[in-house]
């Protein structure tokens, strides 16, 4: 697909969220909506580019809306070709692609007990395998992938706002996440830096019970021969990229820092890059995904 030119666009912008059914495209079109965007769900694709052209006369209003395997004439090809002549006719469309793990995916269907689009009269795992091939391309052409995996509706909602909220973008958005390696990865993050090296505050005792933002473990990790080695050049690193993501057009990037339990070293340090970015002028977000779920590390 063609990128979008920067001159002589429409002032209307369109976001087309599809995915992996059960990803959470439901939850994703009411953050739309609690956003000031005008949203449908389930639109067939014949009625599409009609569809936006309506609206577009109405005057200034931003589009959400839902296309999956539930849409008559549903198709990847079809969906791509429609999403080129969009961008062709100078509107400005960007791709949402929502994804799962099978065994989530797997967990949602069963405990709604709801029939796989793909799969109505087969096993829910027929359809979802079936569903992440027929939209590999899909996938491969979204200009931004969400994984819900282990997305809590307000980290949703986080994520959403940053890259779709309407109030007038001031320069880069920067998210800063702490968490837990026990409980995977954030799929959002763009940055990622692992402190387990720090010395560990579990083994003190009196720290144990104490989180990064407690004094005395904040003195406990910073005692520590290469934090403030560590620190610098993670500074010095972020100094150096932060400006050329905004340079490049990038309006939301998460970095996230991770540690064993997501309690000490993680939180302490999240909390010092959050000060040095919000330092430098940029709007900043901090988050402790996994501090709440671990009683120690």
């Amino acid at each position: 697909m063609n990128k979008l030119e920067v001159t002589e666009v429409s002032k209307n912008k369109i976001v087309l969220i599809s995915g992996m059914s059960g990803a959470g495209k439901s939850s994703t079109l009411r953050q739309f909506e609690d956003m000031g965007w005008e949203i449908a769900d389930n639109v067939p694709l014949p009625l599409l580019l009609s569809m936006v052209d309506q609206f577009g006369k109405a005057g200034d209003l931003n589009l959400a809306l839902g296309v999956d395997f539930r849409t008559h004439g549903f198709s990847t090809k079809e969906l791509l070709d429609q999403i080129s002549e969009l961008r062709n006719r100078k509107q400005l469309v960007s791709l949402l692609y929502l994804d799962c793990d099978d065994a989530i995916l797997q967990q949602r269907f069963t405990e709604t007990r709801r029939r796989h689009p793909l799969a109505a009269d087969r096993p829910v795992a027929d359809g979802i395998r079936q569903e992440k091939f027929q939209l590999s391309e899909l996938k491969a052409a979204a200009d931004l992938r969400v994984d819900t995996t282990n997305l809590s509706l307000p980290e949703l909602k986080r994520i959403l706002k940053g890259h779709f909220g309407l109030q007038k973008k001031s320069g880069l958005s920067v998210s800063i996440m702490s968490f837990s390696y026990k409980f995977g990865l954030p799929r959002e993050a763009d940055l990622v830096f692992d402190v387990r090296f720090l010395s560990n505050p579990f083994y003190t005792p009196e720290l144990r019970l104490k989180s990064g933002r407690d004094p005395e473990v904040v003195e406990f990790i910073e005692n520590d021969t290469v934090f403030d080695g560590f620190l610098k050049q993670t500074t010095d690193l972020l100094s150096l990229l932060l400006p050329r993501y905004a340079e490049e057009g990038k309006f939301y990037l998460t970095i996230a820092i991770g540690c064993t339990g997501g309690r000490h070293r993680s939180v302490c340090v999240a909390e010092k890059i959050h000060g040095l970015v919000e330092k430098n002028g940029y709007v900043a977000n901090l988050v402790h995904r996994d501090l709440k779920k671990m009683s120690g590390e």
